[in-house]
């Protein structure tokens, strides 16, 4: 019996230290000690998502010295990451019928042994690799922020604000486009007209009546320099507002730059207005003062995030979609947020943290 009894304990061992176990999961015992500090962080499709989740990120290179990152994500959202500090790659993941997306992501990360696998998409790719650590984001119905819900897979107190990382190249093209050298230079409002889908799209007109009333010269911002930002094949949509600005204060950066580029010229904006966009949220990681238009999507889950934020809405989510509304065939959604309640809530928000910037 006692020679039964060791027998069993050798190969539980041995079971112990296989890199497959029976069921085809890598056992996490097998990743060395020793060697390089490996990541895997995969995040969003879209560009806004990527950007909030870009606080959690913050939080593993900080309390991970040294770590070497591996960031997947979906192809608009690539240029995000470019300036993380430790990157090692960024892999873009076109959607593929099927969902063979994650096989050929698979395929790419599978031949590493990986200190942390962090999937913010909750798939089985993090079961199916050889990993030490494994955070996987569930989905949630409560109406709680996304940055909140996002720091709760590291069981963080505080939440994590996103933020960006440039290089300097970004930094300089930035200065480039929006100088402010020299005590004569007018301050820029930065504006953000378009959105993902046309529900969430203020009218372009609003967005005009907008822009004269705050860079009047009673205005919080008057005479300022007018930032217009969107992003590839969304010039159609912002025509309406290139032609309004003044030739001499418009700074026309829509489809024309890279997103860190983009951000790096939020920085040396002083107020932003736009849609629910990922433009928005990277805005308000900027920590420049950011109003949110919001109509068609819940803020409580996706108002931009930070001290000098604040939100605008149409009518209430749960009363703006109508009878038989069909995102495919339906104009704007947000015609009942008029040019008065954007604008008060832009001077609000400038009285409040703007003026101290």
């Amino acid at each position: 019996m006692a020679c039964q009894a060791s027998t069993l304990a050798v190969s539980r061992r041995k079971a112990r230290t296989l890199a497959i176990s029976p069921s085809g999961l890598y056992n996490p015992r097998n990743v060395p000690e020793a060697g390089p500090l490996n990541v895997l962080f995969v995040t969003s499709t879209r560009i806004g998502d990527a950007v909030l989740s870009t606080g959690l990120l913050d939080h593993v290179i900080r309390t991970r010295p040294g770590a070497r990152v591996t960031v997947a994500c979906g192809p608009a959202a690539a240029g995000l990451f470019t300036g993380l500090p430790g990157l090692a790659r960024v892999i873009p993941m076109p959607k593929r019928r099927y969902g063979l997306h994650w096989l050929d992501l698979w395929r790419q990360v599978v031949p590493t042994a990986w200190s942390l696998v962090v999937d913010l998409r909750g798939s089985a790719l993090a079961w199916g690799l050889l990993a030490r650590e494994r955070r996987l984001y569930r989905t949630s119905d409560a109406l709680v922020h996304r940055v909140r819900q996002l720091s709760d897979v590291f069981g963080l107190a505080e939440p994590a604000p996103p933020r960006l990382w440039t290089l300097p190249v970004h930094e300089d093209a930035a200065a480039k486009l929006i100088p402010l050298a020299g005590s004569a230079l007018p301050p820029v409002l930065a504006l953000g007209p378009t959105a993902n889908w046309i529900g969430k799209q203020w009218p372009a007109e609003r967005f005009v009546a907008l822009m004269e009333r705050l860079t009047a010269p009673t205005g919080i911002l008057p005479g300022a320099r007018v930032a217009l930002f969107g992003g590839p094949g969304e010039r159609a949509a912002a025509a309406p507002l290139l032609d309004a600005i003044p030739a001499e204060r418009r700074i026309d950066l829509v489809g024309t730059v890279d997103l860190l580029t983009a951000y790096a010229a939020l920085q040396r904006s002083a107020l932003y207005v736009g849609n629910d966009s990922g433009l928005m949220h990277m805005a308000a990681a900027a920590g420049i003062p950011t109003l949110g238009l919001f109509g068609p999507s819940r803020d409580e889950h996706y108002a931009p995030w930070g001290a000098k934020a604040a939100v605008t809405r149409a009518v209430p989510y749960d009363k703006i979609f109508p009878p038989g509304y069909d995102w495919r065939n339906t104009g704007t959604l947000m015609a009942s947020l008029s040019v008065e309640s954007a604008a008060a809530a832009a001077e609000e928000l400038w009285r409040r943290c703007g003026e101290r910037t």
